[in-house]
């Protein structure tokens, strides 16, 4: 496998779009939305990171990422997805080294901190872990997960993107 991950370019948007609805297709607790709220984050222009891995010039797995919003008015906190691989290409570790290349971005950029919504199995290899004093409102705590990059964590609400409502 020749993976190369590398920022999205206006050429790869229907690719990743694609990507995203069929990695999301079958995909247990989801609302089957995940292409269109990157789509959304895109044209808002708050698509931060977007990342994309690619093997022999097809598009196989991508990373969004995007600022979040914290009620103590914390800044530089980020929101990590989708993250989408290719159906035929999941548990090959393409998510896995997506996740790294878009945590070493958010710490070139001086990040304060990342949340996400996932596997808590997955992605504690990457330093992330429910924090009870960091809520996303109506979902499981134990599967809103943070890491802070610098300083600690802190006590608030968080707010996703406008985008993430996106149909």
């Amino acid at each position: 496998m020749t993976l190369h991950i590398r920022s999205e370019t206006p050429a790869d948007h229907a690719a990743i779009h694609a990507l995203t609805e069929a990695a999301f297709l079958h995909a247990p607790h989801t609302s089957h939305t995940e292409q269109s709220i990157v789509d959304a984050l895109r044209a808002a222009g708050a698509l931060t990171i977007s990342l994309v891995a690619e093997d022999k010039g097809e598009i196989v797995g991508h990373v969004a990422v995007s600022p979040v919003a914290l009620s103590d008015g914390s800044k530089d906190w980020f929101g990590l997805g989708p993250i989408s691989v290719a159906p035929a290409r999941q548990m090959q570790g393409i998510g896995a080294m997506l996740m790294q290349h878009a945590l070493d971005a958010l710490r070139a950029r001086d990040a304060a901190g990342c949340v996400l919504l996932g596997d808590p199995a997955f992605y504690a290899r990457f330093g992330f872990a429910a924090q009870p004093a960091l809520v996303l409102l109506g979902v499981p705590p134990e599967y809103f997960q943070a890491i802070a990059l610098r300083g600690s964590v802190p006590a608030a609400t968080v707010q996703y993107h406008a985008a993430f409502e996106a149909n």
